[in-house]
């Protein structure tokens, strides 16, 4: 059976879903086909422990676009944002330190650990927010090739130069930040160990880098982009991260667009170097004018399409781009949440910390990354615990609570052995290192879900499980992104589009990749329409 629609998305996560949406606003007929059960990618919510719902995968809100969100009228389709609290990082000892998105606030806290650190933060404050500025702005631009390959390159390169040439004194600040390691960044501004490991425990959230690893630094920026209220833009969401995935695909199908679950694509149909439609795991096909690709580059190119179609530099540049994870994610059923000895409501400013940070000093997180840099599983993990139903009554049964652990490192191949017989290792090393701030915390635990990197590439199909489809190092940013000559969303196959998250800007739950893709498929097809 053959059907035809204007465009094909394969893979409904959060990025399938926003180009989609945008391309059903302006007309056209669109199918997309999720391989699992449910729609969102690592975007969803799902009842794991009976009883107990969890954002599995994604599990804070902060880089959704406002852009977006007024584009699809997201809000009148079920999202609603929930605050979560200054960040709170324990320190040994029953210490603490807050980190907040009130210059202010957070200046108070530092001088306990620096009044230097203290006095000098404002000022830091600033410059960092004014590169944050310029990467906001980029975040929505398409990448030009600066190659200038073509008359049409060298246009598209010129636009975008001219168009940033304010920036220029500014764009040299970036280049500290894609070129240096988070340490040496931080301590051109700090002296506490306790005040940079705040900043720089960003730079290994879903990367395999330490804060001394040249071109860490810019992981930090990434984390804090986020334009909503909250330490680095960070918030909840009512139902957990599905809700936005359920927000988008709303807005989709209200537009016309179609969503289907369980359809897994196995290739990609091409015909004179175009692309011509899709084909399904149960023989079906699909065809259409336009295929764009919501998974991951790596299959986009190499599993979904023949080599031989392809240019051999591109093959090469895809086959190297680093995807290699050492992120895992343990989603937790439990009586109580953790009760941190180390925080304390008067002086924190409000009653308990949702969103937590344990990597106490620099020497702490550049040791978890040693242990993974050598093939094994951190001894002392870092661990972002995130305490959702404190201020969200829909994922728990009354009286309980679900407890979300993210954290480092734990690498996709182990020196030693393997995740099916070192999963329980994990598991007691980041509940001991809980249990060291919050005692008794691991005492009430009813169920829980351990998602190693295998096992999140086996559900959302990332390779190596990474959760931004690739690492975010200046090699593989901006117009590098995914490879060379092709970070413009467009393939060497005509027809055939990128939106995933290994296209600009990357990963977390953006929708930029999506919008921005949608953009591009939608100029190349008024283009197209003149031309007949």
């Amino acid at each position: 059976m053959t059907r035809r629609h204007d465009a094909i998305v394969i893979g409904g996560g959060h990025n399938g879903l926003t180009c989609a949406a945008y391309l059903a606003r302006a007309g056209k007929r669109v199918l997309v086909l999720e391989r699992r059960h449910i729609v969102g990618g690592a975007a969803v919510t799902e009842e794991v422990v009976p009883g107990f719902r969890f954002s599995v995968f994604s599990y804070l809100m902060s880089l959704l676009h406002p852009k977006v969100i007024a584009d699809l009228d997201l809000r009148r389709h079920g999202f609603v944002v929930l605050p979560a609290t200054d960040m709170f990082g324990p320190l040994p000892g029953g210490d603490g330190i807050i980190f907040s998105d009130d210059v202010a606030r957070t200046q108070r806290h530092f001088s306990r650990f620096s009044r230097r650190d203290a006095a000098i933060y404002p000022e830091f404050d600033r410059y960092l927010m004014e590169s944050v500025a310029v990467m906001r702005k980029l975040l929505l631009a398409t990448p030009p090739d600066p190659s200038c390959r073509s008359w049409r390159a060298f246009r598209r390169t010129a636009a975008f130069l001219w168009e940033y040439r304010r920036y220029g004194g500014r764009l040299f600040r970036l280049v500290d930040l894609l070129t240096m390691s988070a340490d040496d960044y931080l301590s051109e501004w700090f002296e506490s160990t306790h005040v940079k490991a705040v900043l720089a425990y960003y730079c290994g959230i879903g990367t395999f880098v330490g804060p001394k690893s040249p071109g860490s630094a810019y992981v930090v920026m990434h984390h804090l982009m986020g334009e909503h209220a909250g330490a680095g833009g960070w918030g909840f969401v009512r139902g957990g991260m599905g809700a936005i995935s359920d927000a988008i695909a709303a807005a989709a199908r209200e537009k016309g667009a179609e969503i289907v679950t369980g359809a897994e694509v196995v290739g990609i149909d091409t015909r004179d170097g175009r692309a011509t439609g899709v084909s399904l795991a149960d023989g079906s096909r699909h065809e259409a004018d336009v295929v764009v690709s919501n998974v991951s580059a790596k299959l986009t190119y190499l599993r979904m399409l023949k080599r031989e179609q392809l240019p051999a530099e591109l093959v090469r540049d895809v086959e190297s781009y680093r995807t290699y994870s050492t992120a895992f994610k343990i989603n937790i059923a439990c009586e109580r949440l953790p009760q941190y000895t180390g925080f304390r409501p008067e002086e924190a400013g409000f009653d308990y910390p949702t969103y937590t940070h344990i990597g106490p000093s620099i020497e702490y997180l550049e040791r978890a990354y040693d242990d993974a840099k050598y093939g094994d599983m951190s001894r002392n993990p870092f661990i972002t615990p995130v305490t959702p139903t404190h201020v969200d009554d829909t994922l728990a049964p009354p009286g309980k609570h679900v407890v979300n652990l993210f954290g480092g490192h734990a690498p996709y191949s182990l020196r030693d052995g393997d995740w099916t017989t070192r999963r329980e290792e994990l598991v007691g090393n980041v509940l001991r290192v809980i249990d060291e701030h919050a005692p008794g915390f691991s005492d009430g635990i009813i169920g829980m879900q351990v998602l190693t990197p295998p096992d999140i590439e086996a559900k959302i199909g990332s390779p190596h499980g990474h959760i931004f489809h690739g690492e975010l190092q200046i090699d593989q940013l901006f117009w590098a992104r995914p490879a060379p000559h092709w970070a413009d969303y467009r393939t060497p196959i005509r027809n055939l589009y990128l939106c995933g998250s290994s296209a600009h800007p990357g990963g977390g739950v953006g929708a930029v990749v999506g919008h921005n893709a949608a953009r591009e498929i939608l100029r190349d097809w008024r283009r197209r329409d003149r031309r007949r």
